[in-house]
């Protein structure tokens, strides 16, 4: 039996999935995209001096090199064309369905296939669903009061509006999270006035930044492993990252201590060094890798403003000390709602059960893959699989390879859903739980790592070469055969 295949998303993990699934020599599967175009976040967030946090060597496929990266961090439109490659060269173009969000995906039990259901009313079937809709497409708009009666303009910076010049103008930033701490050096130069508004400082380590001249792009042209060995240096540089933010913290202090040495070195003024620097361990927060930073927060026409945010006014921003900062633009660079895995999208398991029900306490997966309750339902970066350091493309592979592994041991038992025993669910999250208490995660500060009830849903509490490890292998004894009816 042929399934026939439904992917949601069109970022990185749907795009890597389709290319896999071409390589294997199936073709019955169609990817699901709500907006007009591929690339998931590099597509929708375009905000001044976007680069990726990852070496370009590694924020790739390893089974689909680029020598034509200019930069060792890429920017984000190299990497939007990269996937734009991608999906040309291995033929998902006839794949692919733009325009087509989905509303609701639910398993009809007597059938043994999903129903999906589009905006719009459409509806599809499919054997397996693959949900590759990531952790961070939804904006997180702030809930202050009169944030809708500015009369300016305002946007979401996963929203940026190019049609509105910043230059000459009184521009105001709440949040100074990854994404503002990559634009603000970028707009600070040209407006008249910057106020940046911070709940809570971030760390910030110098980018070793730099171009890749054209001799040198020839040169990994020419010797592949050039590049290969590139790739694995920067990989095992990130997983001594990754044992400091879950084992050893010691190795996090020497990265301490630079980041708060270029703060000094780049500030002159004390009070606005000790409102810079962060109150909590590094990692707590996602760490931010830029230039440029505390240099912006240096110049005259910035100012920093750590005072609560009482709300939004028809003319700015009104701090709880009743200053009103006015403003002609107004920026949000408030982050995701990183905790609603698959939000919009309801899905609907076996017996009714509804996915964000079952998750109300907090999202959770067999390996961050598969739930109990919801046969033939792959996620692709979903629970528990997100990196504070290193590569989600590499752990978006070994995803990959596991889904694959699962599709063909449903194929070989006849074609009858596969669904994670709750045992086996149950006892691998006890696991997490348990590893992450012990993680940087847990150390007192605020993030979208953790949800309300206090649970770690996104991260993975280990190194990536331990989850390789563990999703190289479907194993169908962690699974039951759902039979119809």
């Amino acid at each position: 039996m042929t399934p026939r295949i439904v992917i949601v998303g069109a970022g990185f993990g749907g795009i890597g999935l389709g290319i896999q699934l071409r390589r294997a020599g199936t073709d019955s599967f169609t990817i699901l995209e709500k907006a007009d175009g591929i690339g998931g976040v590099w597509r929708d967030n375009t905000y001044p001096g976007l680069t990726c946090d990852v070496p370009s060597h590694l924020y790739s496929f390893s089974f689909e090199p680029s020598y034509d990266w200019t930069r060792r961090f890429p920017p984000q439109a190299e990497i939007l064309a990269y996937l734009e490659r991608c999906v040309d060269k291995h033929g998902l173009r006839d794949h692919l369905r733009l325009g087509a969000e989905v509303e609701s995906a639910e398993f009809d039990s007597a059938g043994g296939v999903w129903r999906i259901r589009l905006a719009g009313g459409e509806t599809m079937e499919a054997d397996v669903l693959v949900a590759a809709t990531g952790q961070l497409s939804l904006p997180s708009y702030p809930s202050i009061p009169g944030l809708d009666e500015f009369g300016g303009p305002m946007f979401h910076s996963a929203r940026w509006d190019h049609s509105h010049e910043l230059a000459g103008k009184r521009v105001g930033v709440i949040g100074t999270g990854a994404s503002a701490v990559q634009f603000i050096p970028e707009i600070a130069s040209e407006v008249e006035r910057l106020e940046v508004f911070q709940r809570s400082a971030p760390w910030v380590i110098p980018k070793p930044d730099r171009p890749y001249p054209e001799w040198e792009r020839r040169l990994y042209r020419r010797l592949p492993l050039l590049q290969a060995i590139s790739r694995s240096c920067d990989y095992c540089l990130y997983e001594l990252l990754v044992m400091g933010f879950t084992r050893h913290r010691w190795l996090l202090r020497t990265l301490e201590r630079r980041a708060l040495r270029r703060l000094r070195d780049a500030i002159d003024d004390d009070d606005l060094v000790a409102r810079l620097t962060p109150d909590y361990p590094l990692g707590c927060k996602r760490v931010v890798i830029v230039d440029g930073w505390a240099e912006a927060m240096a110049r005259s026409n910035v100012a920093l403003v750590t005072t609560p945010i009482e709300r939004v006014s028809p003319r700015g921003v009104v701090t709880a000390d009743r200053v009103e900062h006015e403003l002609d633009v107004l920026v949000l660079g408030t982050g995701f709602r990183a905790n609603e895995f698959l939000a919009p999208m309801r899905v609907t398991g076996r017996d009714g059960v509804d996915l964000n029900e079952t998750w109300r306490e907090g999202a959770e997966a067999y390996l961050g893959i598969t739930v109990s309750g919801f046969p033939n339902l792959y996620i692709l970066y979903g629970p528990n699989t997100n990196l504070g350091a290193n590569s989600i493309v590499y752990m978006l592979e070994s995803q990959i390879r596991y889904v694959l592994g699962g599709i063909r041991a449903a194929s070989l038992d006849g074609g009858a859903p596969l669904e994670v025993r709750p045992e086996v669910q149950r006892e691998f999250n006890e696991e997490l739980r348990k590893r992450l208490a012990g993680s940087v995660w847990r150390e007192g500060c605020r993030s979208w790592y953790v949800n309300d009830a206090g649970r770690v849903t996104n991260n993975w509490p280990g190194m990536t070469l331990e989850y390789r490890r563990r999703t190289r292998r479907f194993d169908p004894a962690d699974y039951r055969v759902v039979t119809a009816g």
